[in-house]
């Protein structure tokens, strides 16, 4: 082998061993801001969520501050600016959103003064409610409209919060209003609700940082190496009790052998090649041929369906009480994530089985068969339905 051919080969060693320690520097970094809670039985907090005191500022994004409430029963609780606290019910890293409530088990109370502007946080859905707060006629008011516990004084006077007109109208000649509030909550409320408790979860999501489709696909969001501003992706295989230093050595097993052999196929391709006093020329074979040997498309082998094919398959939008062909479950098996109402599945149509539209819609584009059962599916075009 030649001196430009030696030069070539060190360079690409140099490129792939910088990469792969890169890449165990990126692991390690993962792993010093492992998921964790504040008691077994509450919501993982993970990146962009940090809890303070329990893991490094690093370890999660500016805005998503976590703590833990022990004095009596241990809550996981979200730090809103110029808000008191709320407890986290459940978060979706995918779908990038979270359920909160009140840690007092007095909502509405926090609804009051409810202000997500200065926070990173924003609704799903917003309804708006109007307060009112009545002494008079109590017992016909309370028997026909549903009051608010925790801001009550019966009977000395009552309070109701209520997103209907009719109801608005007719409060409005007999009580007080005290105020007007955009509710972020959980599912929009029916035109024939006439007065609400308002004591349901509140359901939050977030733009920045964009991890949803890190999360979906397995991945691990985090800060970039040497960086507070920039955010990676990073592929952490499952632990299984495989100590850190086997994983290395795992890793060191599996790609010293790939690079050798990417460097012998490299070899290879270089002695095709004698340096001259005119440049590089062929030693065998012509321009051609080595352009046929490095075309990509020659080991491309895409074998998903066409979009038209995809677009065929049945929808349908998930109302307030899940209920899907045959026992599909609650849970995405793409995605892992929990279907929620107003969301937009999709089946397929031999086997029936069910995914959000948007995880299959990706999987079929790649392969041409149900990720549950492997029945490889026709085009049966059929009328988008939605189910309540």
């Amino acid at each position: 082998m030649n001196f430009p051919n030696s030069i070539l080969i060190l360079t690409y060693f140099l490129f792939f061993f910088n990469l792969h320690q890169k890449h165990i520097v990126a692991l390690a970094t993962i792993e010093t801001c492992l998921d964790t809670f504040c008691q077994t039985n509450q919501p993982l907090i993970r990146f962009p969520f940090h809890i303070e005191g329990k893991q490094a500022k690093t370890c999660g994004y500016q805005g998503f501050k976590v703590s833990c409430n022990e004095n009596e029963k241990t809550q996981t609780l979200l730090n809103l600016p110029y808000m008191k606290k709320l407890k986290i019910q459940k978060i979706n890293y995918a779908k990038q959103e979270l359920l909160v409530n009140d840690p007092n088990n007095c909502l509405p109370k926090q609804l009051l003064s409810l202000n997500l502007s200065s926070s990173p946080f924003d609704a799903v859905y917003y309804q708006q409610f109007t307060f009112f707060n009545c002494s008079f006629n109590l017992e016909y008011l309370t028997s026909k409209y549903k009051p608010i516990a925790c801001l009550s004084d019966f009977p000395k006077y009552v309070v109701f919060a209520t997103p209907s007109l009719s109801v608005f109208v007719h409060l409005s000649s007999i009580c007080d209003l005290v105020d007007t509030v955009n509710v972020p909550v959980k599912s929009p409320f029916f035109d024939q609700v006439l007065s609400s408790e308002l004591d349901d979860d509140l359901r939050l999501s977030w733009n920045s940082p964009a991890c949803g489709r890190c999360e979906s696909h397995g991945g691990r969001c985090g800060f970039q190496v040497n960086s507070t501003f920039e955010i990676d992706c990073y592929n952490v295989p499952p632990r299984q009790g495989i100590s850190r230093g086997a994983s290395y050595a795992i890793a060191i097993c599996v790609g010293v052998p790939s690079l050798l052999c990417f460097i012998s196929l490299l070899s290879w391709i270089c002695s095709k090649f004698r340096f001259g006093t005119h440049g590089w020329a062929w030693a065998h074979g012509t321009v051609a041929d080595f352009e046929a040997l490095l075309d990509p498309q020659q080991y491309t082998n895409i074998s998903g369906l066409d979009k038209s094919t995809i677009e065929s398959y049945r929808k349908i939008v998930i109302g307030d009480i899940i209920h899907l062909p045959k026992s599909n479950g609650k849970t995405c098996p793409i995605c892992l994530s929990d279907y929620m109402p107003k969301e937009t599945v999709k089946t397929m149509p031999e086997c029936e089985h069910c995914f959000h539209a948007q995880c299959i819609d990706e999987w079929l584009l790649l392969n041409a068969s149900c990720p549950i059962c492997r029945t490889s599916p026709t085009c049966v075009p059929s009328q988008n339905l939605a189910q309540s």
